[in-house]
């Protein structure tokens, strides 16, 4: 006779196997497969105009990528993008979560409103914004308002002093509904009894942010934190929609600098040898925020 809990364990393993094999299918065929063709194109000089030449060249195009200057403009445009729009991006996310998540009249409609940017696709957000950002002030809103009270317009997209900082107001703005909504989750976890205890005490609302609220959210911090440095790293959508790169390369990232040189210049080989080198330094810069975090507890 058959033992019921073994065959109460094979059922639960194929249940377990039926639910995880289309996951795994997906991961291989999407993320995988994808690094492996990445990595073997890399040594390759492949044109994509030219798909029947393809030439071994070992490690040609790493030394090519590394002795471009372009490549490390766009590192640079990505660094400041990422170290600038993390902290900003998060604290707002947290002050907004701190606002929404108290028990006043009307906090749901406004939680909606802040979550609505997420739902919106980033190429629309970016059109938007750039019709904002107008250095026209009969069109532009911005400066439309700039000059109402006697200012001078801005050029936010044709300077490339201001491009940049221009989108990465508009990247946090859009990007801390997301975040808010995780604080929310992360604020709802702490027991209501510490605030309550800490009232007794006679502890402001300050000091029940800096040793209840922020403790409390430790590790949520640290989640919100990592993602957000690795969507930032990713920044592709609004330097393409919004400026093309420019001005004078002001606005080019990682990204988009691996795709104007697969897809626009052809250099399909040599764009893989620069996807391959921009993964090494996403989980790099990854694993440093991980020894920092872990560095605080």
């Amino acid at each position: 006779m058959a033992d019921p809990n073994r065959i109460s364990k094979r059922s639960e393993h194929v249940a377990a196997a039926a639910f995880v094999t289309p996951t795994l299918i997906l991961l291989i065929a999407f993320l995988v497969v994808p690094m492996i063709y990445t990595i073997y194109f890399s040594i390759y000089r492949y044109q994509i105009m030219r798909p029947n030449d393809i030439t071994f060249v070992d490690i040609q195009n790493y030394i090519k990528l590394f002795k471009d200057k372009d490549f490390w403009h766009a590192f640079r445009n990505t660094l400041y993008f990422t170290v600038v729009v993390v902290p900003v991006q998060c604290t707002l996310a947290l002050a907004l979560a701190l606002l929404v998540a108290s028990k006043t009249r009307g906090v749901a409609f406004f939680r909606t409103m802040y979550f609505a940017p997420q739902l919106t696709s980033m190429v629309v957000i970016s059109i938007l914004w750039t019709i904002l950002y107008n250095s026209n002030p009969s069109t532009g809103l911005i400066n439309s308002l700039l000059t109402s009270i006697g200012l001078e317009s801005v050029n936010f997209l044709s300077n490339p002093r201001t491009a940049m900082n221009s989108i990465i107001f508009m990247s946090a703005w859009q990007g801390a509904g997301y975040q808010m909504m995780i604080f929310i989750a992360g604020l709802q976890a702490i027991p209501a009894s510490h605030y309550e205890a800490a009232s007794v005490d006679g502890a402001t609302g300050f000091q029940k942010l800096i040793y209840i609220t922020l403790p409390g959210l430790k590790s949520t911090i640290k989640y919100v934190l990592m993602i957000t440095m690795i969507q930032a790293m990713k920044l592709f959508t609004q330097p393409y929609v919004m400026t093309k790169g420019g001005p004078q390369n002001a606005t080019k990232t990682l990204v988009y600098y691996i795709y104007t040189e697969g897809f626009q210049e052809g250099n399909f080989g040599y764009a893989c040898s620069a996807a391959a080198v921009f993964f090494v330094i996403v989980v790099t810069m990854s694993l440093i925020m991980k020894r920092i975090t872990m560095a605080k507890d």
